[in-house]
């Protein structure tokens, strides 16, 4: 069986869940987060805690539950404490800015870009060179990041760009004559 699988979750203080044969639901202070059941696994609420176990005794059950153990860990993570992804702009003239669901940036090309926030996910900047991507959902946080970092990505002779704080950026060498 799973080494994740066999653990039980237990949960904090002021988060709900309930479970259905359909999906999951987690309700906490940052909101509610809803994710389909597999059919799979089995999970019972006994006692405050969550346990999971394959339903049959297949491999990919196994697998499952481990795997749904983890996701309803990160979702009731999520609606107790949140998640957040912070951006740094590296370049001369880079700047970012917050406008309620939108966020601004001007980083390089002709044109300034603009990326609205999906709901449920609140977008900072504490500094004009800093980028502050929160929410309650991992799997949204993580990706919208992403796209952000996309715009424009770190390039390796010089290192310009938007990226994660924290991300080494290795620099190349100049082509010499």
């Amino acid at each position: 069986m799973s080494r994740v699988g066999k653990m039980p979750l237990p949960l904090p203080k002021g988060v709900d869940v309930s479970v259905t044969a359909e999906q999951i639901s987690v309700k906490g202070a940052m909101g509610t987060l809803v994710r389909p059941v597999n059919s799979l696994v089995t999970i019972k609420n006994e006692d405050g805690k969550l346990n999971f176990a394959p339903a049959n005794d297949s491999v990919e059950a196994d697998a499952m539950s481990g795997t749904m153990r983890a996701l309803v860990s990160n979702m009731v993570n999520g609606v107790s404490k949140g998640f957040e992804k912070k951006l740094s702009l590296v370049g001369v003239g880079f700047r970012a800015a917050a406008a309620g669901s939108k966020l601004n940036l001007q980083i390089g090309f002709s044109h300034p870009v603009a990326k609205d926030m999906p709901e449920g996910v609140k977008v900072a900047c504490p500094t004009q060179t800093e980028i502050v991507i929160s929410g309650a959902d991992r799997q949204v946080v993580g990706q919208i990041a992403a796209e952000v970092r996309a715009i424009r990505p770190p390039e390796p002779y010089k290192g310009k760009g938007i990226r994660y704080v924290g991300e080494k950026v290795v620099i190349k060498e100049t082509k010499k004559k």
